[in-house]
């Protein structure tokens, strides 16, 4: 690839705080886990689209790891970027910070890598540009991705063969009634 087809990580940053509001929040008075994960899935997939300048889907989400309760006097800051490509996938990773709007005390509350996928006019997957790091957080997500890359290929493996002895019959359909 030359030159023109590298993009910086922070080409793709996208920065979003939100409020907690109490409709947001379960019977704890903490943001709800799915309410974070679409947080999560709306900034990685802005962060995809900066990088590839293409529609995106998502292919996978790893893992969403709750470090810590959001709770409704907190702020909701979420940071994504791209970390590594493949030839039209790109990892993203999400930061997330609860900051105590009154004392102003940041706490890392979760973490999170999705795998998006950049699609053409056509809707067949499409080369990306590669992605340099620049800072010490995004030279180290970058030099560790080759180990998220192997243990999400297993997984995916791991998650067909489990597919395949699924059914999609109705279970009513599948009960013997006498």
């Amino acid at each position: 690839m030359g030159e023109k087809n590298k993009k910086f990580c922070k080409e793709s940053l996208v920065i979003k705080t939100s409020r907690v509001f109490p409709i947001d929040t379960n019977n704890h008075n903490t943001l709800y886990g799915g309410k974070l994960m679409f947080y999560i899935d709306d900034v990685a997939s802005i962060s995809a689209a900066r990088h590839s300048r293409a529609d995106t889907v998502t292919a996978s989400t790893d893992s969403v790891d709750f470090l810590m309760p959001i709770r409704t006097q907190d702020s909701v800051c979420l940071t994504s970027y791209v970390t590594s490509v493949g030839k039209s996938s790109m990892e993203v990773f999400v930061k997330v910070v609860a900051e105590d709007l009154k004392t102003g005390e940041r706490r890392l509350a979760a973490t999170s890598f999705l795998t998006f996928v950049a699609l053409d006019q056509n809707g067949k997957p499409m080369e990306v540009p590669e992605v340099v790091p620049q800072s010490e957080e995004e030279i180290m997500l970058h030099s560790t991705a080759h180990q998220r890359i192997a243990l999400r290929k297993e997984r995916r493996n791991q998650s067909k063969a489990f597919a395949s002895k699924l059914t999609v019959k109705r279970l009513h359909d599948q009960m013997k009634l006498d």
